[in-house]
């Protein structure tokens, strides 16, 4: 084998591994934008496997508009596909009594490519606003969704009273909520 033949290979493969992350990543919200569209699970399951493969042919295409974010824009472009196989389905299976209309279709997959944009502008601002907090108050507040974190075990090894951190959590959760709430209404102004 020559070595153009290797990097081909080489490349493939990383290609390939690249791509197995961001669908493994990305499939419980291809998953349930196809659920939303589908009305049961074998045609969700059959619509979601052929948009992993339609996902793949198109692969090379695929160009993510935020490198760092890369899962994200997976998600929202493999939906899209998504959205065309779940009609496609629906073409076939049109003789079935629980078929939505395409029109019907096309609203509903618009509506969760809009939801999917939305958690994701979310998603953005809470790591904004939680990364403008300091390390203490960012683990005080993370500590109640942590497995193996609590407020009582950081009352333990700080000395500080648990009652006292409780209204801590309770007023950088609503500091919290006011910079999110923030953030996003000045993104929506600018965007």
């Amino acid at each position: 084998m020559d070595s153009d033949a290797q990097m081909t290979d080489a490349s493939r493969e990383a290609s390939y591994h690249e791509f197995v992350g961001l669908l493994s990543r990305s499939d419980r919200i291809i998953r349930r934008f196809v659920s939303t569209l589908l009305p049961h699970g074998d045609a969700v399951d059959d619509v979601v496997q052929e948009t992993a493969l339609e996902c793949w042919r198109r692969f090379d295409g695929f160009v993510p508009t935020d490198p760092d974010d890369a899962a994200a824009d997976f998600g929202r472009w493999a939906c899209v596909i998504a959205r065309y196989k779940a009609m496609s389905w629906q073409r076939d299976h049109s003789r079935d009594r629980l078929v939505f209309r395409e029109e019907v279709m096309e609203k509903i997959a618009d509506s969760g490519l809009q939801y999917l944009s939305r958690i994701d502008d979310e998603q953005r601002a809470i790591e904004h606003c939680l990364q403008k907090l300091e390390p203490d108050q960012r683990r005080l507040v993370l500590s109640v969704h942590s497995p193996g974190e609590s407020i009582a075990k950081i009352a333990s090894e700080t000395g500080e009273n648990a009652r006292r951190l409780y209204r801590q959590v309770n007023t950088l959760r609503q500091g919290l909520f006011h910079c999110v709430q923030g953030r996003l209404a000045t993104e929506t102004s600018h965007g």
